[in-house]
């Protein structure tokens, strides 16, 4: 949805908006939340089934590797105990999402999905706590493991991991909440490979140590996964520019446009993960129609940046130049690290 506050130098100048403008801007819109709408019931969809699938597995798991002592089954039971949460999580973050604007809550209740990102993310991160500080302690002092037990339990567990990762890889992974849920999930059938490889070396060999061995490479790739989903988060939260977009590139093209003498003001941040909002002060020369350079900005920035919710300010210069471009354009918002 595009928003606009023009100030021509001379009133005489001024001109209404076209009525075309604002209902294009309600289009946009509706279209829009029909698309969230769909892709939330797919979302649903898809997150159910690798619930499912997760919920029975773990069962059989907990008890199977409390059977045979392994640290790596019982850990991964606890990390699948985590990822039916994460798709619970995940579920009620799009029920709340889906709510529209409402009171004060302007932009509605979209950034609740985030909320629930960082906190699988989070989760990630505490498991991997867990997971180093067993993996050591059974290093240090290794029980005995089954290993046939574990690695038969283990490879079916991958079975089981492949079909909820491909289930949930068919929802919308652009979605930084359905990534969450994804990583978590991911990470599970990590973790059931490093069983199965640790299973056979126990069974093959004896080296009872390859259990907590498996254990710690595990919770090496769930760090990198945790700190991405934290990261990502904490940037949405703390208003930075989409990491694909750059600042710096979209003033420089705005300032491009014919009759823009300087760009100050501008603003590039996410409402939630895939939709980008900007705001711009934008002067134009003097003998420029705002209305057609809004335009112009709105196209280029839709077209080539793909931002479609813009409010952008347009003024006269001042001393109501027609070509000084003297002026060097400037941009104030957070560009990636």
């Amino acid at each position: 949805m595009a928003g606009i506050t023009e100030h021509p130098a001379d009133p005489t100048e001024s001109e209404p908006r076209p009525a075309h403008d604002s209902g294009a801007g309600r289009n946009d819109d509706a279209r829009h939340d029909h698309g969230h709408g769909v892709s939330a019931d797919a979302d649903r969809k898809w997150l159910g089934i690798a619930l499912g699938l997760i919920v029975a597995f773990m069962a059989v798991e907990v008890v199977v590797g409390l059977v045979a002592n392994s640290l790596a089954l019982i850990s991964d039971a606890g990390h699948m105990l985590t990822d039916a949460a994460a798709i619970v999580l995940a579920l009620i973050a799009i029920r709340f999402a889906d709510r529209p604007a409402r009171g004060r809550y302007t932009y509605g209740f979209k950034r609740v999905e985030i909320l629930s990102a960082q906190a699988n993310g989070i989760t990630l991160l505490l498991l991997t706590v867990w997971f180093v500080y067993e993996g050591v302690r059974r290093l240090i002092a290794p029980p005995e493991v089954a290993g046939p037990l574990v690695l038969v339990t283990a490879l079916a567990g991958v079975v089981v991991n492949v079909a909820a990762t491909w289930s949930i890889s068919r929802a919308n992974r652009t979605s930084l909440n359905v990534e969450g849920a994804f990583q978590h999930i991911l990470n599970d059938l990590y973790a059931f490979i490093g069983t199965a490889i640790a299973g056979a070396v126990v069974w093959a060999t004896g080296f009872a140590r390859a259990d907590a061995i498996a254990a710690l490479v595990v919770a090496v790739l769930m760090a990198k996964a945790g700190w991405g989903l934290v990261r990502e988060a904490g940037r949405i939260f703390l208003e930075a520019a989409p990491a694909d977009l750059d600042p710096v590139e979209i003033n420089d093209r705005i300032a491009a446009i014919p009759q823009v003498v300087a760009v100050h003001d501008l603003h590039v941040w996410q409402i939630s993960s895939g939709q980008p909002s900007l705001s711009a002060h934008v002067l134009v020369t003097g003998d420029a129609d705002c209305h057609a350079a809004r335009s112009r900005i709105e196209t280029v920035l839709h077209n080539e940046f793909h931002v479609e919710h813009t409010t952008v300010q347009i003024d006269h210069t001042p001393d109501g130049h027609t070509s000084d471009r003297g002026l060097r354009p400037t941009a104030r918002a957070s560009a990636p690290p």
